[in-house]
C-alpha cells in the first residue's frame, strides 16, 4: 500500500522501486521513440457504448501525433467530433512521461474545458502499466507533477495563463472560440516563452469560427508566412461518415451549419448579414503601413474625396473605438484606412481623428453619437475646429436627415443609431458588398463581418466578438442613401445599382423575346405571353434595400 499514491491503486507513488526486465526496457524505449506506437498500444479512452477501451486510432489521428512529434509548430483545422482532443492529450502524456523536467500547458477557451482535457490525460495515465508510469509528486484537477520533474497544468487561454513561466509544449484547444483581444494579448505575453527555447512546441487545434485570429494564422500557414505546419482534416476521413451520413446530419441541422462545423468553412454564423458565399470570397491584404491601431491601405491622393465614419467606445478594454476611411471619389467606393483601439480614451480619440481628417484632404466625418460619441464629436468640432463634421436633423417620418449645419433644436453633430437607421444601413451594406460596390481588404473588418449576424430583429456581433468596424460600415451605408451624400459626391448610389442590375436583367431575359413597344425609354415592354410590364423612374426595386 505504501507504493500507492493517496489510496489510488492505479497511481504509483514517487520513489517506488520497479523491477525491470529486458522486455520492459525494450518496450519502454520503443514507446519513447514512437509516440504513435505508444498511443496505439497503451492509451485507453472511455467509450459511450463500451466503457474503457483501447484508443483505436484512425489514420489521420496517427498522422497528427507524428506531426506533433516531428514539428515544433502545428496548426490543425478539424471538424467536430473527430477525437481531436483525445489525440492531442495522448501526445501530451507521451511527452511528459518520456521527457524529464518539461512543462506542458493545456489551454482552452474555458478553464473547465481545459480541466476536462487534463482529466482525460489523467485517466489515460492511470491505465498505463505501473512500470511505465512516473511516480506522482502532486495530482489534482488543475495540474499534476511527476517524479521525472515534468509538470502539466490546465488553464483558460489568457495573457496570464503562461506569463512568467517557461513551457516546452503549449496546447491551444478550440483556439477559434477565444475572443480576438484575448488571443492578441495571449500571444503578446507568450511569445517570450516560445522564443526563449529552441525546441518549444505550440499545438493549435480548432474548428473554425469566422475569419478571426485562427483564420489568419491558418491562412498565413498555408501561404508559408509563419512557421506553423497546417493539417486539414476532412469529415470523410472519419470511418462511417459518408454521403448518407452527411445528408442525415444536414437534415437534422442545416446546410450552413454543416459547412461551418464539419466542412470547416471559415464562417462565423449561419445567419450573417452578408451572404456566406460572398464572405468566402473576401480576401484580406496586408496594409502598406501600420501603427498603433492605424492600418493604411492607400495613401491620400491629391484630388480625391474621402469620408470617415466613427464608432466610439469608452476605452475600458472591451469594445473598440474605431473609424474607417473611405475613398468616395468614384464608384465602387473603397476602404483606404482603418483605426481600431480598445484602450484609447475618448478625450484623446478626437485628436487622432482630426489628424487623419487633415491627411485625407479634409475628409468629411460622420460620428455615431448615441453614447460617448457626442463628447468626441463636440471636441472635434468646437475645440479642434474641424468644420467637416456632418450633422443630422430629425424630420418627422423621414427620420434623420444629413445636412451641412444646425437647423433648429433637433439638430446634432453626428448620427444617432436608431433601429430604423441601423436597419437601412444594414440593408444598404448588404447590397454594396454583395454587388462589389464597396471594396474591403482589411482583415479586422472581414473578421467582424463573418460574425455580424442576425439576433432578434437586428444584426450584431456574436457573443465574444466585436462589431465596431462593421458598424462603421453600417453608418457609411446609411449615409450613401442620403440626398446630401448624393450632392456631395454627385453620385446616386441607388440609381447606379438599379441601372446596372436593370441592364443585366434585360440581357438575361433577351432570349425570351421581350419586345419594345415604341416607348423608347423602356417604360414598358410586352413579353411573349402578351403581358405588359411597367417600370417607374428607378423601377420597382425597393426590395434591394430591405433585407430585414
Amino acid at each position: 500500500m505504501s507504493e500507492i499514491y493517496l489510496g489510488n491503486p492505479n497511481l504509483k507513488k514517487a520513489n517506488t522501486q520497479i523491477e525491470w526486465t529486458e522486455d520492459k526496457i525494450v518496450e519502454f524505449l520503443k514507446c519513447k521513440s514512437d509516440p504513435v506506437y505508444f498511443a496505439r498500444n497503451y492509451i485507453k479512452i472511455v467509450s459511450l457504448d463500451h466503457g474503457l477501451v483501447p484508443f483505436d486510432m484512425y489514420p489521420f489521428q496517427e498522422k497528427l501525433i507524428q506531426n506533433f512529434h516531428d514539428q515544433r509548430f502545428n496548426i490543425c483545422k478539424m471538424p467536430r467530433q473527430t477525437g481531436k482532443s483525445t489525440t492531442c492529450v495522448s501526445y501530451l502524456l507521451h511527452y511528459a512521461v518520456f521527457n524529464d523536467n518539461v512543462n506542458v500547458a493545456i489551454l482552452a477557451n474555458k478553464a473547465s474545458t481545459a480541466r476536462d482535457l487534463l482529466g482525460r490525460l489523467q485517466l489515460a495515465y492511470e491505465n498505463l502499466p505501473k512500470w511505465m508510469q512516473q511516480g506522482i509528486i502532486s495530482w489534482n484537477k488543475g495540474s499534476l507533477e511527476l517524479e521525472n520533474g515534468s509538470k502539466i497544468s490546465a488553464n483558460s487561454t489568457s495573457s496570464s495563463a503562461v506569463r512568467g513561466g517557461s513551457y516546452n509544449v503549449i496546447f491551444l484547444d478550440e483556439f477559434a472560440f477565444i475572443p480576438n483581444h484575448i488571443a492578441d494579448d495571449f500571444f503578446a505575453s507568450v511569445y517570450p516563452t516560445i522564443s526563449s527555447g529552441q525546441s518549444t512546441k505550440v499545438i493549435i487545434v480548432s474548428t473554425p469560427r469566422g475569419m478571426n485570429h485562427f483564420y489568419r494564422m491558418w491562412h498565413d500557414a498555408e501561404k508559408g508566412k509563419n512557421e506553423y505546419v497546417p493539417t486539414d482534416v476532412h469529415w470523410s476521413e472519419v470511418p462511417g461518415r459518408d454521403e448518407a451520413w452527411k445528408e442525415q446530419t444536414i437534415a437534422n441541422t442545416s446546410e450552413q451549419q454543416f459547412k461551418v462545423e464539419f466542412e470547416c468553412e471559415f464562417l462565423g454564423s449561419v445567419n450573417t448579414l452578408i451572404n456566406p458565399a460572398k464572405l468566402r470570397n473576401l480576401v484580406y491584404e496586408d496594409p502598406i503601413r501600420r501603427n498603433a491601431g492605424l492600418d493604411i491601405y492607400e495613401n491620400p491622393k491629391e484630388q480625391n474625396n474621402y469620408l470617415i465614419t466613427v464608432d466610439v467606445a469608452r476605452g475600458l478594454g472591451n469594445d473598440y473605438s474605431a473609424f474607417v476611411v473611405f475613398d468616395i471619389t468614384e464608384f465602387p467606393y473603397k476602404v483606404v484606412a482603418k483605426y481600431r483601439n480598445n484602450e484609447i480614451k475618448p478625450m484623446m480619440f478626437p485628436s487622432i481623428i482630426n489628424e487623419i481628417t487633415k491627411a485625407y484632404n479634409k475628409a468629411f466625418v460622420l460620428i455615431e453619437v448615441n453614447d460617448i460619441g457626442d463628447q468626441v464629436a463636440s471636441i472635434l468640432h468646437f475645440d479642434l475646429e474641424n468644420e467637416n463634421i456632418l450633422m443630422c436633423s430629425m424630420r418627422g417620418r423621414s427620420g434623420q436627415i444629413v445636412g451641412s449645419g444646425f437647423s433648429g433644436k433637433k439638430s446634432q453633430l453626428g448620427v444617432r443609431m436608431t433601429a430604423a437607421t441601423k436597419k437601412l444601413g444594414c440593408s444598404n451594406l448588404k447590397t454594396l458588398l454583395e454587388d462589389d460596390k464597396l471594396l474591403v481588404w482589411d482583415y479586422d473588418i472581414i473578421s467582424e463581418l463573418t460574425t455580424f449576424a442576425q439576433k432578434h430583429n437586428s444584426f450584431e456581433a456574436e457573443e465574444g466578438c466585436n462589431d465596431d468596424l462593421a458598424m462603421c460600415l453600417v453608418i457609411f451605408s446609411w449615409l450613401v442613401a442620403q440626398d446630401y451624400f448624393k450632392e456631395m459626391t454627385d453620385n446616386d448610389v441607388r440609381k447606379r445599382i438599379y441601372e446596372e442590375q436593370k441592364n443585366q436583367i434585360e440581357q438575361d431575359m433577351a432570349p425570351f423575346g421581350f419586345i419594345e413597344d415604341g416607348f423608347g425609354d423602356g417604360a414598358s415592354f410586352t413579353d411573349n405571353d402578351g403581358d405588359r410590364w411597367y417600370s417607374d423612374e428607378y423601377g420597382d426595386r425597393s426590395y434591394m434595400w430591405d433585407y430585414m
